[in-house]
């Protein structure tokens, strides 16, 4: 029995169930496990338990559109490979990646018990893409957002997803991104650094500066001219030049950090997470800024 799962978007048609025997296990379940999860159900014809838990794994196989392949292996057929991996009753499932066993369950589950098991072993679909995703950031950026627009596009509130599209946008100087952090669930582990990156929100909302000169010759005429500095930044940011921009923030902040309403320090934060602890700018400013405050 071979049964092919849906096809995705960009993914060409899978195979999501498979029978496999001992000449077989090796190519399709040690080898395959390498690439994607592997779940193995060890049964027989005459058990009626398999029978029951049969169809729900099938069923979630197909559902998976390729999360996971399962293998059928008929114990009776199949006697050596049994023994082998120490199948004492069946039904016995056995997920593999990278060739080894990583969690089992024998008995026939109720369908949430099992789904709740394959969690464990199988990412969702759009857990994968968005590693995908995250994967494209650094060398391919308008692929990562083009990628993440189609997973928020069938899964609206994929908090990774939500937050690497917003970070996105973002960097490249476009105010909607914070539309998308906005929309990052409560509770999930992106939550509090999409709200790290909100306070950019009003801070992108600033008049965009038909000539940054002119707010320069305000600075050099008064250096404490705190409303051109901080629109300079708005515009050194917009045109990604950080680490100017970074300068007039810090330069806000050691002047009057109650300005725009501590605007000076939350948009150097914001500008931090923006960029990730790697940018070799993040690593210098989070230390000025700890010398201004402290």
């Amino acid at each position: 029995m071979v049964i092919a799962g849906d096809s995705h978007a960009e993914r060409q048609s899978v195979v999501t169930i498979i029978d496999v025997d001992e000449r077989t296990f090796g190519r399709e379940v040690l080898v395959r496990s390498q690439e994607v999860p592997v779940v193995v159900d060890f049964w027989a014809p005459w058990c009626g338990p398999c029978r029951t838990l049969g169809p729900i794994l099938e069923r979630l196989a197909h559902d998976s559109r390729g999360a996971f392949v399962l293998a059928k292996i008929n114990v009776d057929q199949n006697q050596r490979l049994a023994a082998n991996y120490q199948v004492q009753g069946i039904p016995a499932v056995k997920a593999f990646r990278n060739g080894k066993v990583v969690n089992e369950f024998s008995g026939a589950l109720p369908e949430s018990q099992v789904r709740a098991w394959l969690k464990q072993v199988c990412p969702p679909v759009a857990d994968q893409l968005a590693a995908e995703a995250a994967a494209l950031e650094a060398h391919a950026p308008d692929q990562a957002i083009a990628r993440y627009r189609q997973i928020v596009a069938t899964d609206p509130t994929h908090s990774a997803s939500l937050f690497g599209l917003g970070r996105l946008l973002l960097r490249a100087g476009d105010a909607t991104g914070v539309e998308w952090l906005a929309q990052v669930p409560a509770g999930t582990p992106q939550y509090s650094h999409a709200q790290t990156l909100l306070p950019l929100a009003d801070f992108f909302q600033l008049p965009v500066a038909a000539d940054p000169n002119a707010l320069l010759a305000r600075i050099e005429s008064d250096s404490n001219d705190l409303e051109a500095r901080y629109q300079l930044a708005a515009h050194l940011t917009r045109t990604q030049r950080y680490g100017e921009a970074m300068n007039q923030l810090l330069a806000i902040v050691m002047r009057n950090r109650a300005f725009h309403n501590d605007g000076g320090r939350k948009v150097l934060l914001a500008l931090f997470e923006l960029l990730g602890d790697e940018h070799p700018l993040v690593a210098d400013y989070r230390r000025k800024l700890a010398n201004a405050l402290f």
